[in-house]
């Protein structure tokens, strides 16, 4: 009885942990996915944001906020190309450990400009636009380089296989159209008819009805697979 009592308690204990953990493991979950809302929701206000200063807004703040949102733009496409890309093509991994190293580099000079959009010392900032273009196209520049090879990579491999479904198709219906006779093919059912009726002419009464066609068996006739068997006749 105690072994039994015992047993019990443990089931109970186990059943109770595993709720816990189901539990946390479920608000976790919801956790990141308010947490992945939430940054959306952030990003996609940042880059109106910015889309709006880098049209509305002229001097060292438009220009600021123009080269943060070709930044962005161009890293985000990237790493959406590649991520996508991955899943059927394994090479593909080295690319995106390449992206991570140019990413620190992004994501360093994204938080840079954003700290000089708020710089009051506007002059020395405009002295620093130059090398801030320079190192945003450089960067771009690398970006737009990993993303552009992937798609043509994805490309070559489409054309590649639409290429051999083609042929493979052409094959296919040149088979298809090979409806011409062969010269050892038997000869046609006219001519066999006129030398069947030659023969009837020349032989005698008894021969002719001796010579008489015979209605072929329908039940040993093949049929096609399309072709519906034949009902038996019912009688009443």
């Amino acid at each position: 009885m105690e072994a039994v009592i015992l047993i019990l308690g443990l089931l109970f204990f186990a059943f109770v942990a595993l709720g816990v953990y189901v539990g946390v493991k479920a608000v976790g979950a919801a956790k990141r996915g308010v947490d992945r809302t939430i940054t959306q929701a952030r990003r996609t206000v940042e880059e109106t944001t910015l889309r709006a200063k880098s049209f509305g807004q002229a001097g060292v703040g438009g220009e600021l906020a123009q080269l943060r949102l070709a930044l962005r733009t161009s890293m985000r496409a990237t790493q959406e190309a590649l991520r996508a890309g991955a899943v059927e093509d394994a090479s593909l991994s080295e690319s995106l450990g390449l992206f991570q190293r140019l990413s620190v580099h992004g994501r360093e000079l994204d938080e840079e400009l954003r700290k000089l959009e708020r710089d009051p010392d506007r002059a020395t900032v405009a002295s620093l636009l130059p090398g801030l273009k320079q190192r945003t196209e450089r960067i771009t520049h690398s970006a737009d380089s990993l993303r552009w090879a992937a798609l043509d990579r994805a490309r070559r491999f489409t054309d590649d296989d639409l290429d051999a479904l083609n042929a493979q198709i052409d094959v296919e219906a040149g088979a298809l159209r090979h409806w011409t006779v062969e010269p050892d093919e038997p000869r046609s059912q006219g001519q066999e008819h006129g030398q069947a009726r030659e023969r009837g002419q020349g032989s005698g009464p008894a021969d002719g009805a001796a010579q008489s066609i015979t209605a072929p068996d329908p039940r040993r006739q093949t049929g096609y697979p399309w072709q519906k068997a034949s009902r038996p006749e019912t009688t009443n």
